[in-house]
């Protein structure tokens, strides 16, 4: 007696679903890995945007760094003008502190006097820092990095970055 088969048994589909879940629990942490890489990558880009960007303020408005990221921040649409107080250097997503799941701070001149402010208005300091740090340590980044006017990237890979943490390579 022979029997017309069509589908598939359930041992053959639960077969199926285990070769699924294997190859997905083999591939989830790499892909959360690479997240974490990019994000790491795309915070080193944007401190060095923000160097940049504070050294170009600096040379163009003649009174120092700026007094923080909203001085070299974008202006409010359709406002093209550049000035001391909107430098239109760097995007509003770090503008507003938080890009690719890291949070930045910038800090003007402490300890520092401000200069005067000779172009425009604006006072400017002769020092600054700016940190990054993961929005969800361990899911959003690993590491946390640090820079100054020295244009210097360093990084520590448990807290927070200083200036005396390793130089990033």
């Amino acid at each position: 007696m022979t029997r017309d088969q069509r589908g598939f048994s359930l041992i053959e589909l639960l077969i199926v679903v285990a070769i699924i879940l294997i190859v997905a629990a083999i591939a989830i942490p790499n892909l959360l890995r690479a997240r974490i890489a990019a994000n790491e990558a795309s915070a080193v880009g944007s401190i060095r945007t923000i160097n940049t960007s504070s050294v170009e303020y600096a040379a163009t408005y003649e009174n120092g760094f700026p007094a923080g990221l909203s001085k070299m921040g974008t202006a409010a649409a359709g406002d093209t003008t550049a000035s001391c107080g909107e430098g239109l250097l760097i995007d509003n997503l770090l503008t507003a502190g938080v890009k690719s799941g890291y949070s930045f701070t910038y800090k003007d001149g402490t300890g520092d006097t401000p200069n005067a402010a000779p172009t425009g208005g604006c006072i400017g300091w002769n020092l600054y820092t700016v940190t990054a740090q993961p929005v969800t340590p361990g899911t959003t980044g690993q590491r946390y990095f640090y820079s100054d006017q020295t244009g210097v990237i360093r990084f520590n890979a448990t807290t927070t970055a200083s200036a005396t943490s390793p130089p990033l390579q």
